[in-house]
């Protein structure tokens, strides 16, 4: 029997912490103020995806950090960080 490897790709998006709006558990990041991997603006995150991967500053958050939804990603407190800060959300979609 042959074997079938699952289709697996990464999209990557990044923008800053200044691109937020909102407060303490308010803060979100629109869709729209990331770019994607190609550098072009985006227009929403993936609807479906295995699971996703949140950078602050390039390092890694659990998962009580964020949720997230195609148009937006919430990260709680997140209004404290210095505006300039990367954020880079990956998804794994299959």
């Amino acid at each position: 029997m042959a074997i079938v490897k699952p289709f697996i790709a990464g999209r990557k998006f990044t923008a800053t912490a200044g691109s937020g709006t909102g407060t303490g558990a308010t803060f979100l990041i629109d869709a729209t103020e990331f770019t994607n991997d190609a550098g072009a603006a985006a227009t929403a995150f993936p609807a479906s995806f295995a699971y996703y991967t949140l950078y602050i500053n390039a390092m890694l958050q659990t998962s009580d950090t964020s949720s997230v939804t195609t148009a937006a990603i919430t990260i709680p407190g997140g209004d404290v960080l210095d505006p300039d800060t990367p954020i880079v959300v990956e998804f794994i979609v299959t």
